[in-house]
């Protein structure tokens, strides 16, 4: 029997911040000179987010500094794992990341690039990150066609954004897979919590509710999604001074030591 044709989508990619498994039609190009995607910015300019995430090992690195080694960073929404894989490599000796991928082929990719760029101080997980303990049906996007995979929503819902090719959301078209709370995770320190979860970010806190209180942790949650004007109420509320980053905010514990280095938002 004749093979149906493949593609080689997920390819190797030595970049500016490590050698990833990558997907080269991870791309959506919203106009003539833009275009969104991981994968499309580490194949095109060799760097994805690299203000955004030299910020974040600021912020760990004056962790470790003012708390002493044992670190902590929880990447929530990791994709293919470029903050994970710099910040893994920035606190080797004295921290550890543990980085969460709903989507099983980003999944994979995340772990890959973990293992190859011999990052033994991070964990990848395949779950959802959410607001309580349970499970998630997740579209499955076509991963042999130009799309923006970071920017898939999990839910479904009227105004879900345009990643660059058509999502069937009906339960025979998804995949069920675990979902899981930070406060579940019973951490007794976490010095970084980042949420990138696509219309998600909410549902991380209020599931973060007790380790946040506990552990006081710098946050950094995207922002894009029409949720701003509910995620800086909460955080204030939560004794955090919140500051912009691109697109996204910031949140720091007002009692910590890092308020100080840092530009409040307008």
């Amino acid at each position: 029997m004749k093979t149906a044709p493949r593609k080689a989508a997920f390819v190797l990619g030595a970049t500016d911040q490590g050698t990833f498994i990558l997907n080269r039609f991870d791309y959506h190009r919203l106009a003539p000179d833009t275009t969104i995607g991981i994968g499309f910015h580490l194949m095109d300019s060799c760097a994805c987010d690299p203000t955004e995430v030299n910020a974040e090992v600021g912020l760990l690195e004056m962790s470790q500094q003012l708390r002493g080694a044992g670190v902590v960073a929880l990447d929530c929404g990791a994709n293919i794992g470029v903050h994970t894989v710099e910040w893994a490599r920035a606190m080797t000796g004295w921290g550890t990341v543990v980085a969460f991928e709903p989507q099983e082929r980003l999944f994979y990719a995340l772990a890959g690039n973990i293992a190859l760029n011999n990052c033994a101080n991070a964990w990848a997980r395949h779950a959802a990150v959410g607001s309580a303990c349970g499970s998630l049906r997740v579209p499955v996007p076509d991963y042999n066609q130009p799309g923006s995979f970071g920017s898939l929503e999990m839910r479904c819902a009227a105004d879900n954004e345009n990643i660059g090719q058509p999502i069937d959301y009906s339960s025979g078209a998804t995949a069920e897979v675990e979902c899981v709370s930070v406060d579940s995770l019973g951490l007794g320190r976490v010095d970084l919590l980042k949420i990138d979860v696509e219309a998600m970010e909410m549902e991380v806190l209020e599931g973060a509710r007790a380790t946040i209180a506990r552990c006081r942790p710098a946050l950094v949650v995207e922002a894009l999604k029409g949720e701003k004007e509910k995620l800086q109420p909460w955080l204030e509320a939560a004794g955090y001074s919140v500051f912009a980053m691109g697109p996204n905010l910031v949140a720091v514990h007002a009692a910590d030591p890092l308020c100080q280095r840092i530009r409040p938002a307008h």
